[in-house]
Order: structure tokens, then sequence, then C-alpha cells
């Protein structure tokens, strides 16, 4: 992924933090989920964001949250569905 799709997710993730009153920073490993930042919702308008802007398909393949977690983790999940 590079610096400008990873800066258009990041700004996408802040959006979505601000429409909770969440105006707090996020690392980039940061758990979003699992912590409780981010709701089931969120994880939606999230996967329908990754499928316009990565041209992603989330019905090819098993989901768990654990691929949606963090930035880290949706930069690897776009880089190996972008390179298969």
């Amino acid at each position: 992924m590079d610096k400008n799709s990873k800066q258009k997710l990041r700004d996408f993730i802040q959006e979505t933090l601000k429409k909770h009153g969440d105006h707090q920073g996020f690392s980039d490993g940061e758990s979003l989920f699992s912590s409780g930042r981010l709701d089931s919702f969120s994880m939606m308008n999230l996967v329908m964001f990754l499928e316009e802007a990565f041209r992603l398909d989330f019905s090819d393949f098993e989901f768990d949250v654990a691929l949606v977690d963090s930035v880290n983790a949706l930069e690897q999940l776009v880089d190996s569905k972008i390179a298969s």
C-alpha cells in the first residue's frame, strides 16, 4: 500500500472515530474494534470503504475481525489481496 492509500485509510478511520465522539489519535498498530473504539456498524462501513477504495471483495474469503482491527492489519489485508 502506498503512502497516499494508507493516508486515505487513516483519514477514513479518523472520521469514523470522530463520528463516535472519539477525537483521540491512534497508532497504526492499535486495536480499533477489539478495544471497543469502533463498533460493528463502523466495521460494515469500513468494509464498504475497502471494497470501493481498494476493489476488495470480502465474499472471496473468510472474514475475521483480526483482518481489520488495526491500520497495520488493514494494510496487510489490502496488500495480500492486491497481490493475488
